[in-house]
């Protein structure tokens, strides 16, 4: 989401937004971001197999899940801009 985004959606100019972001929350712009997607059918495929991996793994130990570390996790896709104006979009 960008500066100007935020500022239309809030009905507040695009300094404003800027202050509060750069001053009072400390944020800062960063050459790439992080962009929301839906899985590729190859994905959901990959994901599907893996959990069936860790189905029979389970039913073949009792203690298999015993050994699993967990936490919280984000899937991103690697965005990789072409151009510097790219990366600043």
């Amino acid at each position: 989401m960008t500066i100007e985004t935020i500022a239309e959606s809030l009905n507040m100019s695009v300094g404003s937004v800027f202050t509060i972001m750069t001053e009072d929350l400390k944020k800062k712009k960063l050459c790439a971001r992080f962009v929301p997607h839906t899985l590729t059918t190859e994905q959901k495929e990959h994901r599907i197999a893996f959990s069936e991996d860790l189905i029979a793994a389970a039913d073949e130990d009792p203690n298999f899940l015993k050994t699993i570390v967990t936490r919280d996790e984000s899937w991103c896709l690697e965005y990789d801009p072409e151009t510097k104006r790219q990366s600043s979009e």
